[in-house]
């Protein structure tokens, strides 16, 4: 039986084209936002959590690094590459909850950008995150 996703939160859409690591772990979900916010969002199916039923620390640090990632892409129009990511677990989320993220670029020179953000869980903040990236020229 197929994992039943319900309706997304308000504004969500299914995001597509993404890399195979992301489709693998998604379906992942974007609110066009206004300015430099960038919105995205996951609901947490069983195949997310750890043996008690809380969604994976590594689940959430993967979603946090392509959220932080997504807002320097918007702000630099260029790839990001992962140099340093940094994160506090604030709270647990579980099977069933929407986690909804959301990053901005802080400042970007002319090869690094940073980034800060945040993911949520039924109101209540989940991750705290920042994070450095190289930033390259898209492919093709």
């Amino acid at each position: 039986m197929a994992d039943e996703i319900p309706e997304p939160p308000a504004g969500f859409v299914l995001t597509k084209g993404r890399g195979p690591f992301s489709t693998h772990n998604g379906p992942y979900y974007h609110r066009l936002g206004a300015g430099d916010l960038v919105e995205q969002a996951f609901y947490a199916l069983p195949r997310h959590t750890n043996g008690i039923g809380i969604v994976h620390g590594g689940m959430l640090s993967a979603f946090t690094d392509g959220l932080l990632a997504a807002a320097v892409g918007r702000g630099t129009q260029k790839v990001g590459v992962t140099i340093h990511l940094s994160i506090d677990f604030l709270h647990m989320a579980r099977e069933g909850d929407w986690i909804v993220g959301e990053a901005r670029m802080s400042r970007a020179s002319r090869d690094v950008a940073f980034a800060d953000g945040r993911l949520h869980a039924r109101g209540v903040d989940i991750v705290r995150a920042s994070g450095v990236f190289k930033l390259m020229g898209r492919p093709g």
